[in-house]
């Protein structure tokens, strides 16, 4: 059974940083695309950053661009987003997803297209 497990949120201010981890174990084949969500109280999940495993491409949400990294270490079956200069409206439930379908660049941002989640971990960032 596939399972995904975050960790590394917390609590930080305004510009601090933090870098979440997504451990992911069970896999019989790799997902064909893996993302970070987050959702905030009363506000739908948005998707926050998603990587192709074939190729590597990357891709953030407008909010997020240049202030954070996803990335993958394939041989430890890890994911990371990198955060950094963090701000308020950052404050979330962040989750770890993967996805078996296959998706289009302009989908993987979209919850919709994601089969594997993880838990969630809160992120919270103070002014």
């Amino acid at each position: 059974q596939v399972e995904l497990m975050e960790s590394g949120g917390g609590s930080v201010q305004t510009g601090g940083s933090l870098r979440l981890s997504c451990t992911a174990s069970g896999w019989t084949f790799a997902p064909n695309s893996m993302g970070w969500f987050r959702q905030a109280p009363g506000k739908e999940r948005e998707g926050v950053a998603a990587i192709f495993t074939a190729d590597g491409r990357t891709y953030y949400a407008d909010s997020v661009k240049g202030r954070f990294t996803i990335s993958r270490e394939y041989s430890k079956n890890m994911m990371y987003l990198q955060m950094n200069n963090l701000k308020p409206e950052d404050t979330a439930l962040y989750y770890c997803a993967g996805s078996t379908l296959v998706l289009r660049w302009d989908q993987v941002l979209s919850s919709h297209g994601y089969n594997l989640w993880g838990q969630g971990t809160q992120v919270t960032v103070s002014s």
